[in-house]
Order: C-alpha cells, then sequence, then structure tokens
C-alpha cells in the first residue's frame, strides 16, 4: 500500500509549503538557476497529486515572494515563462482531478500574459471542490497585513465599522486568504530555518516541518513520511 500507517482521517486539511532549494540544486549539478526551477515545477506536479489522491482540502505552495522581484531579471523573465507554461499544461488535469485554483499575493505585479494564464484557470476551475491549489505569487505576509490593515482603516473612516467591533476574525476577513482555513502543517525544504514572509498570521499554530532535502529532489515518500509525523504530534494550542 503506497500510504500504509498514514491515518487518512487525521490529515492536516490545509497544508502550506514553503518550496525552497531550487537555485542550490541547479548550482550543485553545475546547472543554470532555471533548469533547477524546471525541476522544481515537476515536484509541484507530485505534491498537488498526492494531495489530491491522499484527500487533503488545502495546499498552499509558495512559488514567488514580493522579495523574489529582487533576482535577476533574466531569472524572474525565466519564472515567469516557466509558471505561464505550467499554468496551461496543467489546467486541464485540474478540471478533470476536480481542483479549484486559485492566487494570492500582488497579481497586478505579474506579467499580463501570467494574468490572463491565472485568469484562464481560476475560470476553468471555478466550480471544482475536491482540493483547493493555492499559489502564493507576488506574495508578502506583511504586505499582505498592511494591506488588510488599511481596507479596516478604510471601513472605520466610512462609519461601516466601529475599532471596539475590531477582532481576530475581522482581520482573518481582510486578508487573501480570508476564505482558507488555517495551514495546521508548514512544510519547509532545503534546510533554512525562517519563515520567509510567508502566512504569518495564518500559521500562528501551524507545526512546522523542515527537511534539508531540496525541493526539486522532495520526494512523495518524504512527505507521506512528514504528515505521518504530524499525526504523531500533540496539538495543545496553549492548553495543558
Amino acid at each position: 500500500m503506497p500510504f500504509a500507517g498514514l491515518d487518512m482521517t487525521a490529515l492536516p486539511s490545509h497544508l502550506a509549503v514553503i518550496m525552497d532549494g531550487n537555485g542550490r540544486w541547479a548550482q550543485k549539478k553545475l546547472l543554470n538557476r532555471v533548469k533547477g526551477h524546471e525541476k522544481g515545477a515537476d515536484t509541484v506536479r507530485m505534491v498537488v497529486r498526492t494531495c489530491r489522491e491522499i484527500g487533503i482540502s488545502f495546499l498552499t505552495l509558495y512559488a514567488f515572494s514580493t522579495e523574489n522581484w529582487q533576482r535577476p531579471k533574466t531569472e524572474v523573465s525565466a519564472l515567469m515563462m516557466l509558471l505561464k507554461k505550467f499554468l496551461v499544461s496543467e489546467r486541464q488535469e485540474m478540471v478533470v482531478n476536480n481542483i479549484r485554483f486559485g492566487v494570492i499575493g500582488q497579481k497586478k505585479r505579474l506579467p499580463g500574459e501570467v494574468q490572463a494564464e491565472i485568469q484562464r484557470t481560476m475560470d476553468a476551475t471555478r466550480s471544482n471542490d475536491g482540493m483547493h491549489l493555492c499559489l502564493a505569487l507576488s506574495y508578502g505576509s506583511r504586505s499582505e497585513i498592511v494591506r488588510a490593515v488599511r481596507k479596516i482603516a478604510r471601513k472605520i473612516k466610512d462609519g461601516a465599522l466601529s475599532v471596539d467591533a475590531i477582532d481576530e476574525d475581522t482581520v482573518a476577513e481582510h486578508l487573501y486568504t480570508a476564505n482558507i482555513p488555517d495551514p495546521e502543517l508548514l512544510i519547509r525544504t532545503s534546510g533554512e530555518m525562517r519563515i520567509s514572509n510567508f502566512l504569518l498570521w495564518q500559521i500562528a499554530y501551524s507545526e512546522i516541518a523542515v527537511t534539508n532535502t531540496l525541493w526539486p529532489d522532495f520526494t512523495k515518500d518524504e512527505l507521506i513520511q512528514m504528515l505521518k509525523d504530524y499525526q504523531h504530534r500533540d496539538r495543545r494550542f496553549g492548553r495543558v
């Protein structure tokens, strides 16, 4: 059995992943960094298919951060072309496998042709309800929180909301992830022990798993093992 030992009734409903290590993978093999991103796209396909197969409801992948715009223009351009290619090639599979596609982040900063493919994919999968695949693109959690504060402040200024009525739910409702549950598990590859400005509000009580494996080398077996390890954690949420 491919998932022997995995309790299908105790899976995280929302898995978030910081996909790190594409560039280092390529450098170790004396390849152009873009080759690492291309190989990393194969890992994305594997993770999406596996999560759909085992029944995870929400999968959020950190694909491109606001800070990534500072990378060399040639690498950014290649990443955008790879993203466009991924959206086109995977769209029909998402439709067939009942996967709904979404994006969080500053979409307007993305190239026009990428925005168009995002919209086409969202439109094609809008009625799907088997799994929600969310790509964090041009995403930064601090800018997301600032955006939410501004939206709340405008409502207060317009008299639509009182200061005393603001609570945690109010903030959550104004984030990109308003209709998505918080992740129960956050995975980071490549061994870096940091969050990198990803879902800072949403992961307040997420379990965190870090592997030294670089993203292009991340396997289905390692993913399943991390899920098994998660199922043995005692999630107390501050209680005894």
